[in-house]
């Protein structure tokens, strides 16, 4: 990747050229994207957009610290000029969006060049239960670029690979639950899912407004941190929670139960990452657990009832001619079954379309067990431990891609906080058998700033100690 991207707040040197940037990124796109597929719409009018940041630059009037910079957005954030499809071929052939998502126009007024549009699990991974990560009808599949047989993570997965490939450093996805530190963790790069309500939501393809939000994806954390401030509209500096490795005012709990014990290899690399925070100068608070997340049905529920409602009203946004309710979508996927339906199904677009509104008591019992499950466990664990944050390992490392039988997902550490709607922040920790693995620290509401803080200086530590993390060789089969 450039050079130039190169200072500490995630922004660029006097010497930066856009247009410069966007065709380097344009040739590597060229040279390995056929490998990966992470990118399923590049943008025409980047390098146009590119040279008139170029030359604002020369006028002396500059942004931001992001002012030129190319980033790529997940293809279900709306964006005027591409089409937004949610992976799926309903909204393919419908004009784009009207109007650009809230987050995209934050992008634009900071001076980023969006380079194109990322592919996604179709749509974000909610259709149907059987389904593989980084497949969707619209944009193909995106695999690995450490192990071209491997799955790339979902749903944010073109966005995960695309960063890993070297296609762009910047990149944004979503989370309901998983779906940016999952991608972030199998690509070896830093995912940061944002406190729900920081990142506006509108003119994002929804599942939940109570679990959704866009996050950063991105090469390190001060870039991650650049971009989450353009994200929330400016008001806190996120960069300035990047300074150093000194950790000594800081308690991190340590919840073995039930986020370790899945994978072997994971637990070794996050021993050795403990040990790094440790010689950070933070305290450890070992040995502790958080409640499983248990009433799996109850977080069905929501996101079942929150899913019709909430799509309904985002399709209500598009272009006359198009789909209109998650019935329509549930039709058109039946008349192209030989596409849509021919790796796995949409019983859970059934199961949504059948719920009956958010009045229903179904949802309202549903919604509070599933938020108490999620806020009581962090929290009380926060508070009785006077800890500020939680560190985990994060995510199994890269299972073999399957088409026929779905994921194989062995452990995961998102349940808790896609739950309560509180801030995750995955961060590269090591290699198992040539496959990234990372660490993820979580805590409360609006945490996010302590969160950077504490991942800034295990990246900074870690580097330091074991040498940058290994780019991708786009090995066939691991």
């Amino acid at each position: 990747m450039s050079s130039t991207l190169s200072d500490r707040n995630g922004g660029v040197g006097k010497e930066f050229r856009a247009v410069a940037l966007v065709e380097e990124l344009q040739q590597r796109s060229r040279e390995v994207d056929s490998l990966v597929n992470a990118v399923c719409t590049p943008s025409p009018a980047a390098l146009t957009h590119a040279a008139q940041l170029d030359t604002e630059r020369d006028e002396g009037r500059v942004r931001g610290p992001l002012h030129g910079v190319p980033v790529l957005v997940k293809d279900n954030v709306d964006t005027a000029d591409l089409p937004t499809t949610a992976g799926s071929l309903a909204l393919a052939d419908q004009p784009p969006p009207l109007q650009d998502a809230a987050l995209v126009r934050r992008l634009r007024d900071a001076g980023c060049v969006v380079l194109g549009k990322t592919n996604l699990s179709e749509w974000a991974n909610f259709r149907g239960s059987a389904s593989s990560s980084g497949w969707s009808a619209y944009g193909g599949l995106t695999r690995n670029p450490y192990a071209l047989n491997r799955s790339a993570g979902g749903s944010s997965s073109g966005s995960g690979a695309a960063v890993a490939a070297g296609l762009a450093d910047y990149a944004v996805g979503t989370e309901t639950n998983g779906s940016i530190v999952c991608p972030a963790a199998v690509n070896g790069i830093v995912g940061l899912k944002p406190t729900v309500g920081l990142v506006p939501q509108q003119g994002i393809v929804p599942i939940s407004h109570s679990q959704d939000t866009a996050g950063p994806m991105t090469r390190t954390v001060s870039q991650a941190a650049a971009l989450l401030t353009v994200l929330t509209g400016g008001g806190t500096d996120y960069s300035e929670s990047c300074r150093g490795t000194d950790l000594g005012d800081v308690r991190i709990g340590v919840p073995r139960g039930p986020l370790w014990g899945y994978s072997t290899g994971l637990d070794e690399v996050t021993e050795h990452a403990l040990g790094i925070l440790s010689r950070c100068g933070a305290t450890l608070v070992d040995h502790l657990s958080l409640p499983t997340p248990g009433g799996e049905e109850d977080q069905l529920q929501v996101l079942a009832h929150e899913l019709k409602v909430d799509l309904t009203a985002y399709l209500a946004t598009r272009a006359p001619g198009g789909p209109r309710t998650l019935d329509d979508l549930i039709a058109f996927n039946k008349e192209h079954a030989d596409v849509e339906l021919q790796w796995f199904g949409q019983e859970l677009f059934e199961r949504a379309a059948a719920t009956e509104g958010l009045d229903s008591p179904i949802y309202v019992a549903s919604r509070l067990t599933a938020l108490r499950a999620g806020r009581d466990g962090i929290d009380d664990l926060l508070r009785d431990n006077q800890l500020d944050a939680l560190v985990t390992p994060s995510y199994s490392p890269a299972w073999t891609i399957d088409l026929i039988n779905g994921d194989h997902v062995l452990g995961s550490s998102s349940s808790h906080a896609a739950l309560a709607g509180y801030p995750l922040l995955s961060v590269p920790s090591g290699l198992v058998a040539g496959l990234p693995v990372g660490i993820t620290f979580s805590g409360t509401a609006r945490s996010d700033a302590t969160l950077i803080r504490l991942a800034h200086a295990f990246e900074t530590a870690r580097i330091a100690a074991d040498g940058p993390f290994p780019t991708p060789e786009f090995t066939q089969w691991v």
